[in-house]
């Protein structure tokens, strides 16, 4: 397992962490933004009209209508994205990290239109009637490069479990555990059968039940949102200025929170803000792919609302709670977990301003990290080792306590 963590550790680092891929992300989105003269804002208002169906035909052909298929897509979306997503990317890189991710969304819109008109434009029917389309369908009718075609669907279908299904199932196995002690396999177990209920109908009862749960779920969170806002209303104006306060400058060490560059509040508020809206990798146009609509870019309009309700409105109202409570630099109880931990070598106490510094400028990659190779010695489970300094969460570890847990794996045989 160790290994596994550092190889993806490794792809992170020439991807997700280089700073090539979310220049090229943005540069995208700008590119587009600026040929199609910022199509986000000139169109915004038409694309609501389409939405509520206001150009609707019987004849068009399709499986989902125009909000199905905006649903599907924000199933996908609304959720982990917008709660874990934002609260990583304010972890790593303070609260200017939600400033980028905000300016993926704003490009990421006219992205996400681009994507999905084309999809639309080059979908095919089934034999059986049915629509099938996304990025695999233009690059192999249009680009005529069916090699591409087949690297991508490959690609999306890996990309389902990474960023569609394992973030999503350890967030809320995570939170369960947490609050309830459910152990995470009963919770990825029941959650398992609901979604292969849901997924063995097809796009239409995925559609189906997106259209009537994803409205449900968005409006309970930004209820359950704004009554944290009021509660914490003195806070809200610092909480909102803090986001752009130091974009520029990036975020000094403060409670739990070790500090964050510029460019690393950069690159994690992009990674997050593409985590949160999909816009530009793919997944969203499969979805689209099966609306009716007289025109692809009609479609493509829809779509070009998704970043604007997953991002621009949820992920900053998850912005705004997780700053203007506190909650960003402070430390709570948890259960520790492997990958999110450091031992270093040294005593170093976060309430010595040279530890701390010191210990900040390691996690900033600016110095190089003193790992400690050595034994943990634990008596009592408490860790009485005193040349060792844990880190968790970007944040000095305090009241340890070590436990051994057995797992037992059952086989059936039928």
């Amino acid at each position: 397992m160790q290994e596994f963590n550092s190889i993806l550790s490794l792809l992170d680092s020439y991807i997700g962490g280089a700073q090539w891929f979310v220049i090229l992300l943005l540069g995208t989105g700008l590119f587009f933004t600026i040929y199609l003269r910022f199509p986000q804002i000139r169109f915004f208002r038409h694309a609501i009209h389409i939405l509520m169906g206001r150009y609707d035909k019987k004849d068009h052909i399709g499986d989902t209508s125009h909000f199905q298929a905006l649903s599907t897509a924000l199933s996908g979306t609304v959720g982990t994205g917008n709660i874990a997503g934002v609260a990583l990317a304010i972890h790593l890189g303070g609260p200017s990290a939600l400033f980028w991710m905000l300016m993926t969304a704003i490009v990421g819109m006219t992205t996400k239109m681009v994507e999905v008109t084309l999809s639309h434009k080059y979908r095919e029917q089934l034999e059986d009637g049915t629509i099938s389309g996304g990025p695999m369908y233009y690059m192999k009718n249009r680009l005529h490069m069916p090699w591409l075609a087949g690297l991508f669907a490959v690609a999306t279908i890996f990309s389902a479990f990474g960023t569609g299904s394992l973030p999503q199932i350890n967030s809320i196995s995570n939170a369960i555990f947490s609050a309830f002690g459910l152990e995470h396999y009963i919770t990825g177990a029941v959650l398992s059968v609901l979604l292969a209920l849901i997924v063995v109908g097809g796009i239409k009862r995925i559609a189906l039940v997106s259209e009537r749960l994803v409205p449900f779920m968005a409006v309970i969170y930004i209820v359950g949102s704004l009554s944290v806002l009021l509660y914490n209303y003195e806070n809200l104006l610092p909480a909102f200025l803090s986001v752009f306060r130091d974009v520029f400058s990036g975020t000094a060490a403060t409670g739990g929170f070790l500090g964050a560059t510029i460019a690393w509040a950069f690159n994690r508020g992009v990674n997050r803000g593409l985590f949160s809206n999909e816009a530009g990798q793919g997944s969203a146009p499969i979805a689209h792919a099966a609306a009716k609509a007289e025109e692809p870019v009609a479609e493509g309009m829809v779509a070009l609302l998704e970043p604007f309700i997953d991002t621009v409105i949820i992920c900053s109202l998850t912005g705004l709670v997780i700053l203007s409570s506190g909650a960003w630099n402070s430390k709570y109880e948890n259960q520790f977990q492997q990958t999110d931990l450091l031992v270093l070598t040294g005593n170093y106490d976060e309430h010595i301003p040279e530890d701390r510094a010191f210990v900040s400028s390691c996690i900033l990659g600016k110095a190089e990290i003193p790992f400690y190779t050595g034994d943990l010695i634990v008596e009592n489970g408490v860790i009485v080792s005193s040349e060792a300094t844990i880190l968790h969460a970007r944040s000095f570890a305090e009241d340890i306590r070590v436990e051994k847990k057995v797992y037992y794996i059952v086989v059936f045989f039928l």
